[in-house]
């Protein structure tokens, strides 16, 4: 496998080829998704123990990638690599994905050659098929021209859509378009009234997954992880008895269950980002010593209880 997925780093980005397969093992390369009687199971795909083949299967799965950056080009990761490393274990899953879910940031610097990068890469997964929501990375330099080129047909504004599979209604939102550094995703009033209008005629019991970038619940507000507007949304989705909510942007596990609805966080497969509050801003980690590397955010969860004003760390490492 490491011939195949890895070469030679001339980036001189800092990281020789060993310390590149230790962050390989390190990083999130996607979340594997598994719908049975409209009830979503998960299981992280950078485990280092391949699962035992089942014959056991749900009504189908789907693969959730997130925070792919293409074109970042510094310490502590080489992105094309960790992004193949993905389509690796996406295709050796047990069960062979239905779609993949890309929940943006693509690309780094939303420049052409990255989002080819990204096509060529993606195209080699067994999943028949991929659906995207843009990230800020993708859109902050055109207004999401380029990324809409290639990823907005049949979307609304600037790129949000919904689609039904076997039963289950899947919504993509946009929420970094104006996205400020430390600032709030914003959804506004054009995209909450086309949500309004896109569920209005679903069954109460119509599960739902919806999938943005930036997290639609308030995780850290100082560091801009959450949406101003995100509440509106999910009012319009109390009514329904099973609520998936998926996201990327924060580079780590996150998850919140409120009522009917479970929100996810998804790790990056570029690089992480620190724990909420515990250091002076998000950002990747740069300094991270090689020994280190596998008991730090690999598989990291995070529980959220409202009102409490923290959040509960517990680290699942990668540590043998």
């Amino acid at each position: 496998m490491e011939n195949n997925l890895i070469e030679h780093n001339n980036s001189g980005d800092g990281i020789d080829r060993r310390g590149m397969l230790k962050c390989m093992a390190w990083v999130g390369t996607g979340v594997l998704w598994t719908m049975a009687g409209g009830v979503l199971t998960s299981r992280v795909l950078a485990d280092d123990d391949p699962p035992a083949k089942t014959d056991e299967k749900g009504d189908f799965s789907f693969v959730q990638l997130s925070d792919s950056h293409i074109g970042f080009a510094k310490p502590p990761n080489t992105v094309v690599a960790t992004l193949k490393l993905a389509v690796d274990r996406i295709n050796a899953a047990p069960i062979v994905p239905s779609f993949i879910l890309h929940t943006g940031d693509l690309t780094h610097l939303c420049k052409p050659a990255e989002f080819d990068t990204v096509a060529q890469v993606l195209k080699s997964a067994k999943a028949k098929d991929a659906f995207y929501v843009p990230g800020e990375h993708d859109v902050f330099s055109d207004d999401a021209k380029l990324y809409l080129e290639r990823y907005g047909k049949g979307t609304q504004g600037t790129g949000w859509h919904s689609f039904n599979f076997k039963g289950v209604h899947f919504v993509g939102l946009v929420n970094v378009m104006n996205l400020k550094a430390g600032g709030l995703g914003s959804l506004g009033d054009e995209q909450i009234a086309w949500l309004k209008k896109d569920v209005a005629g679903l069954t109460d019991s119509t599960p739902i997954v919806v999938f943005a970038h930036v997290p639609l619940w308030l995780v850290y507000e100082k560091w801009g992880w959450g949406t101003d507007d995100g509440a509106k949304a999910l009012a319009l989705l109390k009514r329904f008895g099973s609520v998936t909510v998926l996201n990327g942007h924060i580079h780590q596990v996150l998850k919140k269950v409120e009522g009917n609805v479970t929100f996810h966080s998804a790790q990056s497969t570029a690089f992480p980002q620190p724990e909420p509050g515990k250091a002076e801003g998000p950002g990747p980690i740069k300094t991270v010593a090689a020994n280190k590397l596998r008991s730090m955010l690999g598989l990291t969860s995070v529980s959220y209880t409202e009102n409490k004003g923290a959040l509960a760390i517990v680290d699942s490492t990668l540590e043998g």
